[in-house]
């Protein structure tokens, strides 16, 4: 028995030999052809799958200044440290965008970006979209993030439809909002010079036609503590510097900063940023809608903060007296009162001594040196905070779109790297929490999901070994008894902090935990975690004392009061108050971060994850420089390798049997197959499995593609399994088949566009031929009334005409038979009469008006005596010459060619030059010919 143990131990020996022998060979051969390797556009076509095959091949390609690499399901981006021309031009963007097959190009950013914005064009469940991007710090996270954001606002707001003016507005706010938010949120730190010092994540809002509408953005635990403590070799927040090296004189006036002093919060002010960082944050606050007056007072907040910066303490002798403030401290405590708009005498007093309530009394102490420095330190800590806070609202409300314009979103998530410093502590703490929940997101989603799936729906599949992060989970996070559980404890009782204490009760209750440990020896009271990329120190003194985040009252009362209108509204607000009312460490702060990162994990998993991995080539942030220690380690962590084998052995996609039913059964119903259409019937058949078969089977035949690339799909139990090729082959297939289907359907409301249109013309001809025949009509049957009208009209004139004629026109013969009196001398010898001498009124009777008399100059009148007065009268309303002696008086004139018309009376007769009452004479007069009658002349006078 002993001796077949042992032959056994030695044939296991010898085999496990002759595997790693083997494996080695493969490797060696696979790295012969080094310079092949750049070509690898997926690490899952390296052969064999090793760590240090992925590492060489990313060498090789980072030497090609080739920084994107696919790894299945995820993008690894390694950081160059220097800028790329044209690898994110807008030439290049649209290049992707309008590419058919986008996968077809090389790995970069934009595919990425690319896929999420088809899938919500393309309605693929779950439609949004996160776009995760993680990675240590200084990897490249929030560039990649900014390219992401510039990407969108480019290809998702060309609208027809919108005004360029709003399309514009909207994409400046989006792009804006950036170095705002980097400005007041980012620091250089030892591991990179524009650190993240917050979380964020920004859902683009698009319509129902995709285009860019609107943005909102989620912060999460900015790390205020920055403010007041800088760690060695690091800096403050970017906003300060920029300050101090943009500023004009007038600025610096404004600001009580001059030229020549110093701040102690904030150090390394020698390194170089370029002054038109501030400039460029001015002009986007602009674009947000922040104006100048806004400007001034968050300014002016900044400068105030760094004024307190710069006030110390000293001790007083008397232990009942306050701490005593030198000249320079008294001066700069001045300024930021000043700045701040609120009373220097309040301020000191809130500073050196705090106020406690024993019941319903108030008793006054004075605080030691180190108390009063951290009231001081929370002061500058919880205006900076609050003012952060107040930012991000606003730029929320300037960027974000209503409710209903938006339909769906895509989420670009940046969040700090993992950090390991010489001293850690609960910032840190978080950070890596942060980084461990993300990092089993995706152990959650693909790592393990996707394997289990596969095995629930019937695939054959052999377990890939992974990395799973849960347990170091469960001791920060876990119930009942955790890291966090314990650290709200501590936070809530009411005495000081023992870090001594705390970490004996750590060890004592998550001593079973393999993940933490301790360093018996160390004098600094800390615990160890295992965290998934390596292990972290951190320092347990203060860690207590930052969970509870405590803010005097009296502090929040003061800056109530402030003058300053932006300070006075964003602490007005009573939410704050009430939490300082109710106690220390009601609220903590690992509480607020964990309930964050709930919400944001509960907002990833509804939505379709895209994971980028940013790889930091080398810590000093050298360009183009590739450490493989730094790497290899990153990987590991990463679970890259891992990554890479169950994707070169699975499907990444996965859809339902009815959705895959929904969206592609038209492809089966449409192509025919030696001749033949294939039917496919849903409503007969209740098993959809059948026809995503025949569908698959349809698809692969029209490609002629071989039976060895049924590897592309797999039908499960309930879902259907595609790669990433069988998937755009069927996307392919269907467009064409839309394509088709579309031009068919134009072409059929062409035909009926033009068929209606000849209907309308036939229809439009036959109403114009009613409409004009029954105008004509019309207009005829009018004329026939008016000619009637007239011709009745006319012939009741004529007689009129002709009654009145007769009645007014006496025949000259007969005036010949009547007796004419006898003329008396006077008339006879002047021709004319002395109406004075006439004793009586004679009558007048002579020809009427009718009669057109002799021609002029001399002027024929037959009249009796009796009418002279009315002859002459006429004769001088006619204003003819009168000449003594020229008239001749006769008593007949039927022989001198009197020529009679027809005139139209109108009881007496008015005769007057301007209107002539001959307008309705049978005969016109010759103006030429001589003038024979009356009315004539009249005539001729009115011409």
């Amino acid at each position: 028995m002993a001796f077949g143990v042992s032959a056994t131990a030695k044939v296991w020996r010898f085999s496990q030999r002759s595997l790693n022998d083997s494996l080695e060979g493969e490797i060696q051969a696979f790295l012969i052809d080094e310079d092949q390797l750049y070509t690898y556009d997926d690490l899952t076509k390296v052969n064999p799958v090793t760590p240090a095959t992925v590492l060489k091949c990313l060498q090789v390609r980072y030497s090609m200044k080739v920084f994107y690499t696919h790894a299945g399901c995820t993008l690894v981006a390694l950081n160059p440290f220097q800028p790329i021309p044209d690898l994110y031009s807008l030439d290049v963007m649209k290049e992707y965008h309008y590419a058919h097959q986008p996968q077809e190009f090389k790995p970069h950013i934009f595919i990425v970006a690319e896929e999420a914005y088809r899938n919500v064009r393309g309605q693929l469940e779950p439609v949004n979209q996160s776009l995760v991007v993680s990675g240590e710090s200084g990897a490249g996270k929030t560039w990649t993030s900014r390219c992401l954001m510039k990407y969108y606002a480019t290809v998702a707001s060309v609208s027809v439809v919108k005004s360029q003016d709003t399309v514009e507005r909207i994409e400046r706010r989006v792009l804006d909002s950036n170095p705002v938010m980097e400005a007041f949120g980012n620091a250089c730190t030892l591991r990179n010079n524009n650190s993240s010092r917050f979380g964020k994540y920004i859902q683009l809002q698009l319509d129902r036609c995709q285009l860019l509408v609107g943005a909102s953005v989620q912060t999460y635990l900015l790390e205020k503590t920055r403010v007041a403590c800088q760690p060695a070799n690091e800096r403050n927040f970017h906003i300060f510097y920029q300050m101090m090296k943009g500023a004009t004189d007038e600025q610096r006036k404004e600001w009580k900063m001059s030229h020549d002093q110093s701040f102690v919060w904030l150090p390394n002010s020698e390194k170089t940023i370029e002054e038109d960082c501030f400039h460029e944050t001015v002009e986007a606050m602009v674009h947000l809608g922040i104006n100048a007056e806004r400007q001034g007072e968050i300014f002016r907040i900044l400068a105030g903060i760094l004024q307190l910066g710069n006030v110390s303490f000293s001790s007083s002798a008397d232990e009942s007296q306050p701490c005593h403030l030198d000249a320079k401290s008294k001066d700069f405590l001045q300024r930021a009162a000043e700045l701040l708009c609120v009373p220097a005498e309040e301020l000191q007093t809130c500073l050196r001594v705090r106020t406690l309530k024993a019941g319903k009394q108030s008793v006054l102490k004075p605080c030691s040196q180190a108390e009063c420095s951290v009231r001081r330190d929370c002061l500058a800590k919880v205006i900076y905070a609050q003012l952060f806070e107040w930012l991000v609202t606003f730029i929320n409300n300037s960027i974000c779109a209503d409710k209903s314009t938006w339909c769906n979103f895509i989420g670009v998530l940046d969040v700090y790297g993992f950090e390991c410093f010489q001293t850690n502590n609960l910032e840190q703490l978080c950070i890596n929490y942060a980084n461990e929940k993300l990092q089993q997101h995706f152990v959650a989603h693909y790592l393990r999901a996707q394997q289990e799936e596969y095995v629930s729906e019937g695939l054959q599949w052999s377990f890939v070994k992974y990395q799973d992060n849960q347990s170091c989970l469960d001791l920060l996070e876990g119930s009942p008894i955790s890291v966090f559980s314990l650290l709200n404890e501590e936070s809530r009782l009411n005495r000081a902090s023992d870090a001594k204490t705390f970490r004996v009760r750590l060890e004592k209750e998550l001593c079973d935990n393999a993940n933490i440990s301790w360093d018996k020896f160390s004098k600094v009271p800390h615990f160890t975690v295992a965290h998934y990329a390596g292990k972290v120190g951190y320092q347990i003194e203060g860690m207590a004392e930052k969970n509870k985040d405590p803010v005097p009252p009296e502090l929040i009362s003061l800056l109530q009061k402030s003058n300053n209108q932006l300070l006075h509204q964003i602490f007005k607000d009573n939410e704050t108050e009430s939490q300082i009312k109710k106690g220390p460490g009601k609220t903590t702060v690992v509480s607020k971060f964990k309930n964050s990162l709930e919400t944001l994990m509960k907002i990833l998993h509804f939505t379709t994850p895209h994971y980028t991995r940013c790889i930091k080539p080398n810590p000093e942030c050298k360009p183009l420089t590739f450490k493989k220690e730094e790497v290899i380690i990153q990987l590991e962590a990463c679970g890259i390798v891992e990554t890479i084998h169950i994707s070169a052995a699975g499907f990444p996609i996965r859809i339902p049997f009815q959705s895959f039913l929904q969206r592609y059964a038209l492809i089966a119903k449409h192509i025919k197959l030696g001749g033949h259409s294939v039917v496919l019937d849903l409503e007969a058949d209740t098993c959809p499995q059948r026809h995503v078969e025949k569908i698959l089977s349809v698809a692969l035949k029209h490609r002629c593609l071989s039976e060895e690339h049924s590897t592309l799909v797999h039908c499960g139990r309930t879902k259907v399994f595609l790669t990433q090729v069988m998937l755009d082959l069927l996307e392919d297939q269907r467009k064409k088949i839309l394509s088709h289907c579309a031009f068919t359907i134009q072409c059929c409301w062409l035909r009926y566009q033009r068929g209606r249109r000849h209907a309308h013309r036939q229809s439009a001809t036959l109403i114009q031929a009613v409409v004009r025949s029954w105008l004509v009509r019309n207009r005829v049957r009018r004329w026939n009334r008016a000619a009637g009208v007239i011709q009745s009209t006319w012939r009741k004139w004529r007689l009129l005409l002709k009654s009145l004629a007769e009645a007014e026109l006496d025949d000259a013969k007969d005036l010949v038979e009547e007796d004419t009196p006898a003329l008396t001398p006077v008339v006879r010898e002047r021709g004319s009469v002395q109406l004075s001498t006439i004793p009586e009124p004679v009558t007048v009777q002579g020809w009427p008006m009718g009669l057109a008399l002799a021609s002029a100059p001399s002027m024929t009148v037959s009249l009796t005596a009796t009418g002279f007065q009315k002859m002459m009268s006429v004769i001088a309303s006619l204003n003819l010459p009168s000449r003594r002696g020229e008239y001749q008086v006769k008593t007949n004139q039927y022989t001198e060619e009197l020529a009679s018309i027809r005139a139209q009376p109108k009881g007496s007769v008015k005769l007057h030059c301007q209107r002539s009452p001959l307008l309705y004479a049978d005969r016109q007069p010759d103006l030429k010919s001589d003038v024979r009658g009356f009315n004539e002349i009249l005539l001729e006078k009115t011409l």
